[in-house]
């Protein structure tokens, strides 16, 4: 998931509808078709969910992801959901896919949270397992319990409770499941969009924790690696060389240095973030006793829609120029894009944005709309065209970090706002 950042605006609401009150039995709603339902009651079944996927260990890129989606594909099953495991090009499982198809012609609409999860980092430092599980003092404990197993379990369970009412519904929810978000892959992401069995969404709402805000833009990026040659030799030698530690160290101080252009966005409403550059590695050199010839840069510029991939890319290559003239070396500096994202910003009528916040005034809360800093899969989407939304969700701590949690005091009225906004997306009745 990607940080907090700069924050921006506010929703809108609307009145709130009248609706039957739910009963429940074994998480689902036997509330009549196609209609929309209060505060779910069936908030400990998404706890208990989100407890056994906890305690499967799903780091990215590190634990198999076997158990984890086995425990979801059991639940289900048993409630006869169809499902099926997505796989990347090589053949590795990628994610889960929970599809409810809708019995009237209408778009389809996507639930995604990730079920894998950043590593544990310094066990020592947690005052609990990191596969703990357990609810205490009203917070759900462990890795992923923020990002995002809470919010993956919780919509499995809308899955299941539109389920029995599909045929009053139009078009279809997917329900996404990624196992390949942390490792900056996003190939649960990459392998939906590519897959011809399933329906393109009119757009997508991301499961990141994080109450009173809807992030509904980010920032893009534009990645690459710079490699800076030099002059090898000993470094005892009384003969004066320029290595590449040298001239690498000149780029960064180029790049830091110069002032990273804003021009104003002719198009209301203006991006609200400036574009940003940063250095985030460094590599080249072995020992003391010789002066490398070779070094690495990582450089990532986070764009806005006035400062694109390719104003980032002119940006580095000035600079690099600048050195090459300023120190000659033997071969010129190489600059090797790795990643281009498209920044994005949702108009103030986009859908499923405005559902949202819509359902969220109806349940009591009004959330500002924010502009993320960081990047996150609403960037790949908005490569596609697709519209999403991120960052709605309970209160938590530690989030990548020591001690994550979650707080479930707001569970059921998230749960109430991601359902209700489900319900009139695929335009069921009494849903206004």
């Amino acid at each position: 998931m990607s940080e907090a950042d700069d924050r921006d605006g506010d929703g809108n609401g609307v009145d709130r509808a009248t609706h039957a009150a739910a009963e429940k039995e074994r998480g689902r709603s036997d509330t009549a078709p196609g209609t929309a339902f209060d505060t779910p009651s069936d908030t400990p079944s998404v706890i208990a969910l989100a407890q056994e996927l906890i305690r499967r260990p799903s780091r990215g890129g590190i634990d198999p992801y076997g158990p984890v989606l086995g425990v979801l594909e059991e639940w289900l099953t048993a409630r006869a959901l169809p499902n099926r495991r997505l796989r990347d090009p090589a053949g590795a499982v990628v994610g889960l896919l929970v599809e409810v198809r809708g019995g009237r012609p209408g778009p389809w609409w996507t639930l995604d949270a990730c079920v894998d999860t950043a590593p544990f980092g310094d066990e020592g430092a947690w005052s609990f397992p990191p596969t703990s599980g357990e609810v205490v003092d009203g917070r759900l404990r462990g890795r992923g319990a923020a990002d995002s197993k809470l919010a993956a379990a919780m919509f499995c369970h809308i899955a299941a409770e539109l389920a029995p009412r599909a045929a009053d519904l139009a078009g279809g929810l997917a329900v996404l499941l990624d196992v390949d978000e942390h490792t900056g892959a996003f190939g649960g992401a990459r392998a939906y969009l590519a897959d011809p069995h399933a329906a393109r969404p009119a757009g997508v709402m991301i499961g990141y924790p994080g109450p009173d805000e809807l992030v509904v833009g980010g920032r893009g990026l534009w990645r690459a690696v710079v490699t800076v040659h030099g002059t090898a030799g000993h470094s005892g030698s009384r003969r004066t060389v320029t290595g590449a530690v040298t001239r690498g160290a000149h780029l960064v101080r180029l790049l830091e240095s110069a002032e990273l252009p804003t021009p104003t966005d002719p198009a209301p409403p203006a991006f609200p973030l400036p574009p940003k550059l940063s250095v985030t590695a460094f590599h080249g050199g072995e020992g003391f006793s010789v002066t490398p010839d070779r070094v690495e840069i990582n450089i990532d510029v986070r764009t806005t829609s006035v400062f694109g991939a390719a104003d980032a890319e002119s940006f580095v290559r000035e600079a690099v120029a600048a050195l090459d003239t300023e120190l000659p070396a033997p071969a010129p500096t190489d600059v090797t894009p790795v990643a281009v994202w498209p920044p994005f910003r949702l108009a103030e009528d986009a859908q499923p944005a405005v559902a949202l916040l819509e359902a969220a005034e109806t349940e009591g809360l009004r959330l500002r709309t924010k502009t993320a800093g960081p990047s996150n899969i609403g960037n790949l989407l908005a490569g596609e065209g697709i519209p999403a939304t991120a960052g709605f969700g309970v209160a938590y701590e530690g989030l990548h970090g020591v001690d994550e949690s979650a707080d479930l005091t707001e569970l059921p009225r998230v749960h109430a706002v991601y359902r209700r906004a489900v319900l009139r997306l695929l335009g069921a009745p009494c849903v206004r």
